[in-house]
């Protein structure tokens, strides 16, 4: 573990992963706990906010000097994150769950796998090298 290398990292790339993070953890406590209740609810809504977080830092990590192939989630979280709030809001509750479970792989399982690959600084930060 290299911690070193997550805290010397610029501001906005903390701001991202603490958010991917928090979002994670909080994603996966939304997908088994109860629904359609008023925590679910208050939740869901920081969930959404951390989502917002983590996709717009994301525009902002260009270490190649510009967007590369990983930025294809950026559009896909926010997509999604408006499907979300769209079937939430209409009480569609089998448009909301397909759309949340998706989201979830979709925007923050899949990425944040690529983010372990050799080079890349969470792969620094896991391994120590």
């Amino acid at each position: 573990m290299n911690i070193d290398a997550f805290t010397s990292a610029p501001w906005h790339i903390q701001l991202h992963t603490l958010a991917a993070l928090a979002a994670l953890g909080l994603g996966a406590f939304q997908l088994i706990a109860p629904k359609g209740t008023l925590p679910h609810r208050q939740l869901g809504y920081a969930w959404v906010g951390l989502m917002l977080v983590v996709a717009i830092t994301a525009i902002f990590i260009q270490e190649t000097g510009g967007l590369s192939w990983i930025h294809v989630f950026v559009p896909v979280t926010l997509f999604g994150v408006a499907g979300l709030i769209y079937y939430a809001r209409r009480k569609h509750v089998r448009g909301h769950s397909i759309t949340a479970i998706a989201l979830y792989a979709g925007a923050l399982l899949t990425p944040g796998a690529f983010t372990l690959l050799p080079g890349r600084l969470m792969h620094t930060v896991v391994t120590g090298g």
